[in-house]
């Protein structure tokens, strides 16, 4: 071919603009005609964009979402079941017997004041029904108090009181062994020393065993919240996944004109099953923690309080003979120990007019109304006795106070039987409906995630039935 003289040779072609081409002034900018090379991000971007558009992968994304949708459905719901199991069982096995045995240790303590006031009554030979009582109430304070620090971190507030209680304990027995020694040898000392001994017990272990009964009963009802706490976001997602599945089996219909995918199917009656489980399971554990704690709970508090007004108003009542008006009430104008007697008598009929009204059968019932009648029967000995003392008759007043018959002594033993009785009745009831509440919650953690598992793999296998349609 040819040329004119004036023309030459025909341009060479513009490359298209490079991509992110960098401005001219740049030197080291991509020759023209390199190819961009896009980020990880976008690829991933264009190559969902466009799997988007194409039934395959739609079908791929649905079956991603609907698998992780049922997974997550199952893992949370086996991690927040398994948090409120582990609170029941803590309820069961831990708090509740920690908060039953601070409060024995508070009646032990209160118990071997009174049988310590009762044998220092008795005269230089002490009754041995009453040292066997105050030895065997020192003993089994000691022993529960050993339990509850072993499972008690000394750190904590439980701790302090504990170690509080192991440390006053010694000094009060070493009180009560002086004011015996000197008792059995006439000498006045030994009252003394019997009310430096109470002292000792009203003013620093009974208050630290109160502080102990309250911190883990405290304990008992925060953790009784957490297994009662109600799994809302494990409810929340399974009923997105269950719509979810739904949606995805409507859709499946509406394009292909199949009623049932296999796949699909057994993923929503495996999510169906575990929603069901859930919402079943943790409401009868609900309602059985709650039944634990309305007829048990409560009902154990009051008695524990009734039981503790009625020893402490037989310890002042025996200490009222021991004293003899030597201790008077601030304002100095009252016996000091016949006036806590009667303030704790009034307690004592206010805890068991609750305690009547807690009692929600004839077997709680029972005992509670025997330690009224019994309570009212102690009142009016008290008046004689007290009556015999202010004529006189010291001697007399003893007798009606810790003689065998128709003495307030009886009287007091009878209240404790009954409130005994009762404790233990309530106790039963509160540990069968705290022990059904977790079992209600047994296995649902494990079946939650097994199940999930089992529902994510269905799904998976639906839509690969349908992905397979294509191929």
């Amino acid at each position: 071919m040819t040329y004119t003289p004036s023309a030459g040779p025909p341009a060479p072609p513009v490359p298209p603009p490079y991509e992110g081409s960098r401005p001219s002034g740049d030197q080291s900018a991509p020759p023209p005609g390199t190819l961009a090379r896009r980020s990880a991000w976008a690829e991933t971007t264009a190559r969902l964009r466009s799997a988007a558009t194409t039934e395959p992968g739609r079908l791929r994304i649905i079956g991603a979402v609907l698998a992780a949708l049922v997974v997550a459905f199952g893992a949370v719901t086996a991690f927040e079941i398994a948090d409120r199991a582990s609170a029941a069982d803590a309820v069961v096995s831990r708090s509740q017997p920690l908060s039953a045995d601070a409060a024995s240790i508070y009646r032990s303590l209160a118990d071997a004041d009174t049988a310590a006031a009762s044998g220092f009554l008795a005269g230089a030979q002490e009754p041995a029904d009453a040292r066997e009582r105050y030895h065997k109430d020192i003993a089994n304070a000691s022993r529960l108090l050993v339990k509850a620090a072993a499972n008690t971190d000394g750190s904590t507030e439980s701790g302090r009181y504990i170690a509080t209680l192991n440390e006053q304990l010694p000094r009060y027995t070493g009180l009560v062994e002086r004011a015996r020694a000197n008792n059995r040898q006439g000498l006045p000392l030994g009252g003394a020393y019997l009310r430096y001994a109470n002292q000792q017990m009203t003013t620093e272990l009974l208050p630290a065993a109160q502080k102990l009964y309250e911190a883990e009963t405290a304990r008992l009802d925060e953790d009784h919240g957490d297994a009662r706490l109600w799994p809302f976001l494990s409810l929340a997602i399974g009923v997105v996944a269950l719509g979810v599945l739904f949606w995805a089996q409507r859709r499946n219909y509406e394009r292909t004109n199949r009623v049932f995918n296999h796949g699909l199917l057994a993923a929503t009656a495996a999510a169906t099953v575990v929603l069901l489980w859930l919402a079943v399971g943790h409401t009868v554990a609900r309602t059985e923690l709650n039944d634990a704690r309305a007829h048990g709970q409560e009902s154990l508090k009051v008695l524990n309080d009734a039981r503790i007004n009625s020893l402490k108003a037989r310890a002042n009542e025996n200490l009222t003979l021991v004293a003899r008006g030597a201790v008077l009430t601030a304002d100095g104008k009252s016996d000091k120990y016949e006036t806590d007697y009667t303030s704790g008598m009034d307690r004592l009929s206010t805890s068991l007019g609750r305690a009547e009204t807690l009692a929600d059968d004839g077997e709680g019932r029972t005992p509670v109304a025997a330690a009224v009648s019994a309570v009212s029967e102690w009142r009016a000995r008290h008046k004689s006795a007290s009556d015999t003392d202010k004529a006189g008759d010291y001697e007399g007043a003893l007798a009606k106070v810790i003689g065998g018959k128709e003495s307030t002594g009886q009287s007091f033993d009878r209240v404790d039987r009954a409130l005994e009785q009762a404790l233990a009745h309530e106790q039963a009831e509160f540990t069968r409906s705290a022990e059904d509440g977790r079992g209600a919650l047994t296995g649902l953690p494990v079946g939650a995630a097994v199940l999930a598992v089992l529902g994510a793999v269905g799904a998976v296998l639906g839509i690969g039935r349908r992905l397979s349609e294509y191929r």
